[in-house]
């Protein structure tokens, strides 16, 4: 099968180093060990693609200058003629798959007019998302991109529960499908695993941002430090919210014991998962909580205790007290017990670890995903 790859959201870098990058490179891994050969068009590279993909045949298109908004948004709109005319020197193709982005439709209406399957993947309510955590001026324009992709796609892969009920306005539920983030095996062989006897490590993967509760996790980490003085918190990753959270650290006089990484490449990634003893998620309380959070499938193929937030997918994804610790979403307090239950009880925490790898190795594989969409393509 010759597949077309599109993600054309200029907030994208698909050879960054992103939750969203990952996801893009590990469905074309995926795609590509069930024996299709892909082509990527995208908006922003980020950089050198990994080693294995190389080879990877890429259409980038042009830069929209920033600057005036409403002039960007309309560049990014216009960008459809142009991804149009790059699909179609670069046919045939058997299926496009695109990462839904807000402006862009070109991907589904190519697919309709060539009469082949055109499968949208959606990560997150991005009409919402834009008003809400950024700015977005053309909302009916939006709006009308919206209504044109989702009703030209074939099917449309939510990535969680939460997803599929937001596209159900737009969608009927013969076309939808929920799929959850995934993870690589490959990545995560061979972990070596801290003894028990080392410091007691916290740790935390992801961009910094204000949804991911790390003023919960430091307040919870300052209480967990009263009862266990030699705990430690690593942060892998960066953000708009890093200074912010400095200045609460160095308020609870912790700088010392909190080690951040900054930006890491996602090879190295399970490097660091292997410092950690047990791993969290702190998620705020939130009624509309839909994530498929890459971090807990990760920290479970590492083989990592977990303790997160009992919300949305998470809850659904980790067996509480069999894969990992659930606790109330925005109680610190509540996540410092659940951490200290887990330092007293190295055994739980292998026992946790253990369970929670197994489990994401069975059921939350890229392959699988990728498995699951060609047959609804071949369908």
């Amino acid at each position: 099968m010759k597949i077309a790859y599109i993600c054309v959201d200029p907030g994208i870098p698909v050879f960054g180093c992103k939750g969203a990058s990952i996801h893009v490179q590990e469905i074309i891994r995926a795609f590509q060990n069930q024996g299709a050969t892909v082509t990527l068009f995208a908006a922003k590279l980020g950089g050198e693609p990994p080693k294995d993909l190389v080879d990877l045949p890429v259409h980038c298109l042009p830069k929209v200058p920033k600057g005036d908004l409403a002039m960007r948004e309309q560049g990014l709109f216009q960008q459809n003629q142009t991804l149009q005319n790059l699909l179609t020197q670069a046919a045939p193709y058997d299926l496009v798959y695109e990462r839904y982005s807000l402006w862009s439709h070109a991907g589904m209406t190519f697919a309709r007019n060539c009469q082949i399957p055109g499968i949208l993947e959606v990560n997150a309510p991005l009409i919402e998302e834009q008003a809400t955590h950024r700015v977005l001026l053309d909302r009916d324009l939006a709006l009308q991109v919206a209504e044109i992709v989702f009703g030209k796609a074939t099917a449309l892969i939510a990535v969680s529960q939460e997803v599929k009920s937001y596209l159900q306005q737009w969608v009927s539920g013969d076309r939808l499908f929920v799929m959850p983030n995934g993870i690589n095996p490959a990545r995560f062989a061979g972990l070596s695993k801290p003894s028990q006897t080392e410091l007691f490590t916290v740790g935390f993967v992801s961009s910094l941002k204000p949804w991911h509760g790390l003023d919960y996790l430091i307040e919870a980490f300052a209480q967990l430090r009263r009862t266990v003085p030699e705990a430690r918190l690593l942060i892998v990753g960066d953000g708009p919210q890093r200074q912010v959270l400095e200045r609460a650290i160095s308020q609870r006089n912790l700088t010392t014991q909190v080690q951040w990484t900054g930006t890491v490449p996602p090879e190295q990634v399970p490097h660091w998962l292997s410092q950690m003893s047990v791993a969290v998620a702190p998620y705020p309380a939130s009624e509309d909580f839909y994530f498929s959070p890459l971090k807990v499938v990760e920290y479970m193929a590492a083989g990592l205790p977990i303790v997160a937030s009992c919300i949305g997918q998470v809850k659904d994804i980790i067996d509480d007290g069999v894969t990992g610790i659930l606790c109330l979403p925005g109680e610190p307090t509540a996540l410092a017990q659940a951490l200290e239950r887990l330092w007293r009880s190295p055994q739980q925490r292998q026992q946790l670890g253990l369970a929670a790898r197994d489990f994401v190795l069975k059921h939350h594989t890229w392959d699988r995903v990728a498995a699951q969409i060609l047959a609804i393509a071949q369908a």
